[in-house]
């Protein structure tokens, strides 16, 4: 009795529901909208549960990154649009441009998660690329948002004309019209796409790279490269954003052949005071042959002294017609030995001592060479330990440092100048009485 109750219950309301066609295809379409939900959690969790069973074995640990970057997830989305899209012929008193409508709406769902879908791969890509070694080298980030800017034009245009119900191709003959405009406004992105191939290309910038740009106050590391930008983090810790397009119309500095050549040059001038340049004394001559570092240099250097002024004659007794060595010499040889005995100096790079063009701040004492480290800490330390030393020892070969005088100096020479006047001044005779 009460089966037929139900049964005579449900002829009316399918009766009332053939009265009312558009009641009757709203519900069709939310038992439809229910059912794709339905389907689409459950193939949501059928597909990543699988995935993850998958990405446990060794060979597919790429799973777990399409996993993080929500791949899957997108292409699950792309059910419930599924679903709707081929149920809509099932649904009772729909119309014909209803269902037409919806379908195309469901298309461009399926269409939108199919491209978030290509992104999150796009992205999975480029994480599985960043472990590699060729990442150290070559940055395809720029490359990879490209092909996401693309991919979304594309798809943008393909979406319009499945809801407008036209064909892609007519708006992509729109598009030739406006092929100025575009070029106006994308103008930066395709400098800065052109510039990217050129740098990644030609391995002119890498990820780390020492690079120093002072015309937009870049001095530091290279932290990322983009399609648009090259993110460098100063030694300040502050981040500057250098578009991609300029690092190829100006120039920069990139450190990095320094860092691979495994030694960083020391280029720094001592200024001489030129009045305290002077011939050394025999007595001195046999002091410093004593220091081991001029032993060598000293015998050598004197006997070929003592040769040429032998080959002179009776003329060598004039001092002007002998040659002699000098204390800024003997110091120039002292230094080059000092440094090619440093175990902190690169031996297998240039190391020299010259003697520079003389300027009104005394005559300058150039030390080039290399530390073997490049580490900049150690590298301030290596440098601050010579010059330290070839400061002190000035003074050991009568040399003295150029600097100019100070407010204690000019106050120390005018205290002195009375004294020095009454000193000289002649004394004066009692009176008589």
């Amino acid at each position: 009795m009460d089966i037929q109750q139900l049964w005579l219950g449900a002829q009316d309301l399918f009766g009332a529901l053939d009265k009312h066609p558009i009641l009757h295809a709203g519900l069709g379409l939310c038992l439809l909208l229910v059912i794709a939900l339905l389907l689409g959690r459950a193939s949501r969790y059928l597909i990543i549960h699988g995935v993850k069973l998958l990405s446990r074995q060794p060979a597919l640990h790429w799973c777990q990154d399409l996993l993080q970057n929500k791949v899957f997830h997108r292409l699950a989305q792309i059910t419930p649009s599924l679903v709707v899209q081929f149920g809509l012929n099932l649904v009772p008193e729909l119309s014909a441009k209803a269902s037409h409508f919806l379908g195309n709406l469901a298309l461009a769902f399926t269409i939108l998660f199919l491209l978030l879908a290509l992104s999150a791969l796009l992205n999975a890509l480029l994480d599985i690329y960043a472990r590699t070694r060729h990442a150290r080298t070559r940055s395809i980030k720029g490359y990879v948002q490209l092909a996401k800017m693309v991919i979304y034009i594309f798809g943008a245009i393909i979406i319009v004309a499945t809801l407008i119900d036209r064909s892609p191709l007519l708006l992509l003959s729109g598009l030739g019209a406006m092929s100025a405009v575009i070029l106006l406004v994308y103008k930066d992105t395709l400098l800065s796409f052109v510039a990217s191939v050129q740098l990644t290309s030609n391995d002119m910038l890498r990820v780390g790279d020492w690079i120093e740009m002072p015309q937009v106050g870049a001095d530091g590391d290279v932290v990322d490269i983009t399609l648009h930008t090259v993110k460098v983090q100063n030694f300040d810790k502050t981040i500057v954003s250098i578009p991609t397009w300029r690092l190829m119309s100006e120039s920069f500095k990139n450190w990095r052949g320094m860092q691979q050549s495994g030694g960083r040059r020391i280029k720094r001038s001592l200024f001489i005071d030129a009045s305290s340049v002077r011939f050394i004394s025999d007595a001195e001559e046999q002091r410093l042959s004593q220091v081991r570092l001029l032993t060598d240099y000293m015998a050598r250097k004197t006997a070929e002294l003592r040769s040429w002024n032998e080959a002179q004659g009776n003329v060598a007794s004039l001092s002007a017609n002998r040659r002699r060595m000098t204390n800024i010499g003997t110091f120039r040889a002292y230094a080059l030995a000092y440094l090619k005995s440093h175990p902190e100096i690169q031996p297998n790079m240039t190391c020299m001592v010259r003697q520079m063009q003389t300027t009104a701040q005394g005559v300058p004492l150039e030390i080039y060479c290399f530390t073997r480290t490049t580490v900049w800490a150690d590298y301030e330390r290596i440098q601050g330990d010579i010059f330290d030393y070839l400061l002190a020892v000035l003074p050991e070969f009568g040399l003295n440092l150029y600097q100019q005088p100070s407010g204690t100096d000019l106050r120390a020479g005018l205290l002195r100048a009375p004294m020095v006047e009454q000193s000289r001044a002649p004394a004066t005779e009692p009176a008589d009485p």
